[in-house]
């Protein structure tokens, strides 16, 4: 045999092995990702949810503020 093809039956095997490893390490790792990208979006959502609890919660105070102001201001509008 030629000196490169002994190198062969052994190279082959390990390249096709390290070939089957970083492709299912990519597709681990991209799955990995996904996950991860849902999981923050539900938070991201959680979040939004709770930010328009508290804006609603501060219109509500803010028309007391200005009731509360209309009420006690010595200057009478209208």
């Amino acid at each position: 045999m030629n000196p490169p093809l002994q190198f062969l039956p052994v190279a082959l095997p390990i390249m096709v092995t390290l070939g089957a490893t970083v492709w299912i390490a990519q597709w681990s790792q991209n799955k990995r990702f996904d996950d991860l990208k849902g999981d923050m979006n539900r938070r991201f959502d959680e979040v939004i949810k709770r930010l328009d609890r508290i804006e609603a919660k501060l219109d509500v105070h803010e028309e007391r503020i200005v009731r509360l102001e209309e009420r006690t201001s010595p200057v009478r509008r209208g």
